[in-house]
Formats: structure tokens, sequence, C-alpha cells
């Protein structure tokens, strides 16, 4: 068995796939294997996969499913996923060459049955590190406190024990809604476990225009439940009362935008949200003036 997954959710990107199955073909480590989780897909991505199958030149899983949203097509990888490590790579990013090295190289090194993974960097096609690099002093921290705490800035590359995912709930799927924030699983699981650091670009990222990055207020509007999901599990973990204050501010949103007028049942921090409440209204006005921009 391979040691890494490589799982690619996947939506009408048949047009920029080829990119990362050609920088998987060139790894200097060829010990994963690519999971691509067609998300309902339209277009030829189906009949690309099955060309890059019969070149044989990686190993590939594809799997179908009704369109579901990332959040779904991650639930469909981590019950597929049977490596010891697993990396969520999307369709319009790809790998350097020695990626794969560096990462199974570095866990052999360095893991420990106390740490869920490794958070590693990364780059612009220019090479530019998204954000800013990990402090060489810190080793070790939670996805959370790395932001939170150590103040680190852009997106990280998330490397997963599957065996740990496997033991945490999977995103719930709303129907007429396709996002919940991924960020909820990280948030549970750093509540057991740490994360080893390594600041080394394993991942080079296009925002595309049709991306969920770049859309991120028209996402409030379109998957209210979602993110209501993901505000109260926010708050319900939050160490800090200017944190929790601003999750509920994004969970009063959410709710109106649902219509849903009882914004305590079920909260977890119910003082603070009525605090909260005009300057949640005031910020629900502020993604409307946004989406109409």
């Amino acid at each position: 068995m391979k040691s890494l997954t490589v799982f690619t959710p996947t939506y009408n990107r048949a047009y920029c796939l080829g990119q990362l199955y050609d920088s998987l073909v060139r790894q200097t480590h060829q010990d994963f294997v690519w999971l691509v989780i067609d998300d309902g897909s339209t277009d030829a991505t189906k009949a690309v996969v099955a060309g890059w199958q019969n070149e044989n030149k990686i190993e590939i899983q594809y799997v179908y499913q009704e369109n579901q949203g990332m959040h779904g097509a991650h639930n469909t990888a981590y019950t597929t996923i049977a490596t010891e490590l697993n990396v969520c790579i999307d369709s319009d990013d790809f790998m350097p060459d020695e990626a794969v090295a560096k990462l199974l190289d570095f866990w052999a090194k360095n893991k420990t049955k106390n740490v869920a993974g490794i958070i590693a960097l990364d780059s612009f096609k220019n090479g530019a590190v998204i954000g800013n690099k990990i402090p060489d002093a810190l080793t070790e921290t939670t996805v959370h406190d790395l932001y939170h705490k150590h103040r680190i800035a852009g997106d990280k590359k998330l490397i997963y024990r599957t065996e740990i995912v496997k033991n945490y709930r999977e995103y719930p799927v709303f129907k007429d809604e396709r996002f919940v924030p991924l960020g909820i699983l990280y948030l549970e699981i750093d509540q057991d476990y740490t994360m080893l650091t390594l600041n080394e670009v394993v991942c080079i990222v296009e925002y595309l225009p049709d991306g969920s990055s770049l859309n991120m207020f028209k996402q409030y509007k379109r998957h209210p439940k979602g993110f209501a999901y993901s505000r109260l599990i926010e708050m319900q973990y939050s160490k800090k009362v200017s944190y929790t204050f601003t999750r509920s501010m994004h969970y009063i949103s959410s709710c109106i935008f649902q219509k849903k007028v009882n914004v305590f049942s079920g909260n977890p921090c119910k003082l603070i949200t009525l605090l909260a409440l005009p300057f949640g209204i005031l910020f629900h006005v502020y993604v409307l003036l946004k989406i109409r921009k």
C-alpha cells in the first residue's frame, strides 16, 4: 500500500486538471495515489481522468458523486482513503517535483502518535510564499494557534493522518447548499492533537475566478446553514471573547439569510450573541453591499 493519498475534489475543471496531473507524474517519489473526487461534473472530467489511468504513469483512483460541494467531496475522500497520510490538492493547484519526497521524508523522521499530521507551505507560481513562513522555533502547533496565537498569515497546506481524520464527524450536507467551511474539522482535531510544521513549499496555488476563495461574500448568502453550523462550533471552542464576538456577528448574519428569528437556540454563547446583535445586523448589511458591487 502507498503511504500518501493526494486527493482532489473537482467540479467541471477538466480544463485545468492537466497541470496537477503533470506535476504528479514528475514527482521524484512515487509513493502516493491520486484520488480524484468528481463532484458531479458535467464536462469531460471522467474521460480525461480515464485517459490518464490508461497511461498508467501514476496510480489514480476516480470516484464520481452527485454534486455536494467541496465539503461533501472531502467526506467522500476521507471514507475512501486507506493510506497513512492524505493531503488535498485543489484542481487548480499543483505540486513541486520534490513535494511528495519532502513530505514523506519529514514524516518518517519526525512522526509521533501525538501529532495529527503536518502543516507545510503554499506558494504562488512566482515562488513567493503565500502569507509568511512559519518561525523555525515553532516546530509543533495547532492549526488554530498558528493563525490566532502565532499570527502566521496566508493559506498553508495541511497533511493529515488518515486514521485520525476518520475518527471525527463528517461535514453536514444541507439541502440546497453546497458549502461548509473546511476549517471546522481542523478545529475539532485541534482540540486533541497538534501538528508538526514544515517550512517547505509542497503546493503551488492559483486562485481562479470561479474558486470559492475569491467569492466568499457570495458564499455567505448562498450557504447560510453551512456558515451558521461553522460559527457555532467556532464559538464553542473559542478562547477569546473578541473572537467569540466576531463569530457571533457572522452567525447572526447567517441566521438573517435563513430568516431564522431565534439566534439563541443551540447557541453556546448566548450572552455574547445578545451583545453582538446590533453589530451582526450591521455586518449583514455590509455583506449585502459587498455582494452588490
